[in-house]
């Protein structure tokens, strides 16, 4: 049994990605690692750094983002199969650069695999996940925060990265550029793993974070409506990330590739742990609009945790033994 690991990113240092951190968790358990790096800002130094870590394992490929091609954040999905397609294993791992394994987890997910090698309906392992928001204390787990994703796939040419590469779904003659399509396509069969999957994506300095959202914004609406917004004083202030002592508290252990990033932690007196809960952004996050936040408060206080029109992108055929 062979795994491959993969990833992709443009930037990834310059936005406060623990790119790095993320590739280092799961070198232990993969075969190769293909990291794909769109071309990045002069003052970027994500390739630099990937090559650093000084594995042979890994291979880096340096492409060029095509935001006009592929728009509505789909370039991330096409960037995540140029990633896919160079992967030889049976298995690939797929993380984004905001993403990290634990240590605790490899050998769980490295025998899930091989259990399941042989097991031809299963298209793919459903990894549990943890969101963590403003610290590396604080998570988000409302309703608008998915609870599981597919990390792990098959190495079949028929699935490919999906919307804006949150997850992946089986595509028969996909032509490479609707990367949002829904008819046609098919959700993949998968089997439970006992792991989870340490998102950082919403722990940055809260300057970062704004520049990280028009990056974002411009890959999914382009460039003309940052524009707008910056005319219209949207990025003026600190990205608020709420009060933070409304949400859920985190009491594990995070993986040991993250601690320097972690030591890195400084803006604790620019978050809030008092005043209203929801963020004072001028762009609200959607787990501040009135909507989501009633429906999060039924689930939590009525119904025990149940989510309401949850969604999810895959079919579970195999729990956790």
């Amino acid at each position: 049994m062979k795994i491959s690991g993969f990833t992709m990113g443009r930037n990834a240092h310059k936005l406060y990605y623990p790119m790095k951190h993320s590739i280092e968790s799961i070198l232990p358990i993969v075969d190769e690692f293909i990291v794909v790096i769109g071309q990045s800002d002069e003052d970027d130094s994500t390739r630099e750094e990937v090559e650093a870590i000084g594995n042979p394992k890994i291979r880096i490929m340096d492409t060029v983002w095509d935001i006009d091609k592929y728009p509505r954040g789909m370039v991330h999905a096409q960037q995540t199969d140029l990633a896919k397609e160079a992967c030889s294993g049976d298995w690939l791992f797929y993380l984004q650069s905001d993403e990290v394994a634990h240590e605790k987890d490899l050998e769980t997910i490295w025998n899930r695999c091989q259990e399941l090698q042989d097991d031809q309906e299963v298209e793919g392992l459903l990894f549990r996940y943890l969101h963590f928001w403003g610290d590396y204390d604080h998570m988000q787990d409302s309703h608008c925060w998915y609870r599981n994703e597919i990390r792990i796939i098959r190495n079949d040419p028929e699935i490919h990265s999906w919307e804006s590469a949150q997850s992946f779904r089986r595509i028969p003659g996909f032509d490479g550029l609707n990367y949002r399509q829904q008819e046609g396509t098919h959700k993949l069969k998968v089997a439970e793993v006992d792991a989870e999957i340490y998102h950082y994506g919403w722990v940055r300095p809260p300057e970062v974070m704004q520049e990280k959202i028009k990056a974002f914004t411009i890959n999914h609406q382009g460039v003309k409506k940052v524009e707008a917004q910056v005319a219209s004083h949207h990025y003026d202030n600190l990205y608020d990330y709420g009060n933070l002592s409304r949400l859920t508290r985190f009491r594990g252990t995070h993986p040991e590739v993250m601690n320097p990033w972690i030591a890195r932690f400084n803006w604790r007196n620019q978050l809030r742990f008092k005043g209203p809960f929801r963020s004072l952004n001028p762009l609200k996050a959607k787990h501040d609009k009135p909507k989501y936040r009633l429906i999060a408060w039924i689930e939590k206080h009525l119904l025990g945790g149940r989510r309401l029109g949850e969604f999810k992108n895959y079919i579970l055929v195999r729990k956790i033994p």
